[in-house]
């Protein structure tokens, strides 16, 4: 089953992917079952983050926070291929859990979403939301 993307979240990953370029951007996707209708920019922290990203923990124990007292819904996130294709890396598909968490990755000017399952990454179809 497809999800719901806004074209908004989708500008916004596409803008910040060009604006991080050469170095990964990455964030923090929210919404529902269905629609993903928010994301947040988020501190790359890794120490290589020209080919490696990693969310700023502050940016996560936040999203949760705000979730457990009424805020949006964490999804999952989102991160940037600068040099390479939106499909996940070897290194994405080795840190990814089983946990149903989305990850959108950008690269070559695309986006493209992923589900986090017992099969490691896999493809997840989605539709632009409409307006």
């Amino acid at each position: 089953m497809a999800i719901e993307v806004t074209s908004a979240v989708l500008e916004a990953m596409l803008g910040q992917a060009r604006a991080a370029h050469p170095r990964e951007a990455c964030g923090l996707l929210f919404g529902s079952e269905t629609a993903i209708d928010g994301q947040r920019l988020a501190v790359n922290v890794h120490p290589a983050p020209h080919t490696h990203f990693e969310i700023d923990p502050r940016a996560l124990i936040d999203a949760h926070l705000q979730m457990r007292s009424g805020g949006p819904r964490l999804m999952g996130h989102y991160h940037s291929h600068p040099h390479g294709p939106p499909e996940p890396s070897a290194t994405d598909r080795a840190l990814a859990a089983n946990d149903g968490m989305i990850w959108a990755i950008v690269g070559q000017g695309c986006v493209t979403l992923w589900r986090a399952g017992e099969d490691g990454l896999q493809p997840l179809p989605y539709r632009l939301a409409p307006a």
